[in-house]
């Protein structure tokens, strides 16, 4: 192999740990998008607690005008 040959799969290869080491960074863009997921699922849980507990009052009310009906 030639000395430019070398220097090339040095450089490359230098390139790649730079990059890799680069990306373990956290941007902005992701910071965003850490926080926007975290937002969804804390809401989509609050949701679903919401809709058992209206899913729960609406069987209790529909015992109660049953026996309310005999």
């Amino acid at each position: 192999m030639s000395v430019s040959r070398k220097a090339l799969v040095i450089l490359c290869s230098a390139m790649i740990v730079i990059s890799c080491v680069a990306c373990k960074k956290e941007g902005a863009a992701e910071r965003a998008g850490r926080n926007i997921d975290e937002a969804t699922n804390s809401a989509g849980k609050k949701i679903k607690e919401s809709a058992e507990k209206a899913g729960n009052k609406i069987e209790e009310a529909g015992k109660k005008v049953k026996e309310s009906a005999k």
